[in-house]
């Protein structure tokens, strides 16, 4: 494991939602999950639905992000995403509540119902609901 710390930047069109040096992240990217430790390689990814987890010495910290993108550096990495939400900022009512519109529209079938954008937001919906339970997590499951 290469010494020192990342620089990580997360930004939204909205809000710089984290700047800070951290030492591992884990990143929903185009091909799945991925790590990043310091002295990564440069990599550019599209970032999907999904937890950005990153450690700083024993406590992981997580968010709800989706889409946008990820940069890479040696000892820095910057996401630029559509949405990101830090656990604690959640509103879990809300998340439930879309949760269970999407599962109703998934359910419900027709010709009226776009099937791709309620598994998107089934998706989003799930994501958010689990990064708000790992608020108070100290170590990653």
């Amino acid at each position: 494991m290469a010494e020192g710390s990342i620089d990580l930047t997360i930004v939204t069109p909205e809000r710089a939602v984290v700047h800070e040096e951290v030492d591992e992240l884990q990143i929903p990217g185009a091909m799945g999950y991925f790590g990043v430790l310091p002295g990564h390689a440069p990599l550019f990814s599209e970032l999907k639905v999904g937890e950005v987890g990153y450690r700083k010495s024993t406590r992981w910290h997580f968010l709800a992000g989706a889409w946008g993108f990820v940069e890479v550096q040696s000892n820095q990495v910057s996401i630029l995403a559509e949405t990101a939400e830090r656990a604690h900022e959640i509103d879990v009512a809300r998340a439930t509540r879309a949760k269970e519109r999407a599962q109703e529209r998934i359910a419900r079938g027709g010709e009226d119902v776009d099937y791709r954008r309620a598994l998107v937001a089934l998706e989003r919906a799930v994501i958010r609901i689990q990064v708000s339970q790992k608020s108070h997590e100290p170590t990653r499951p």
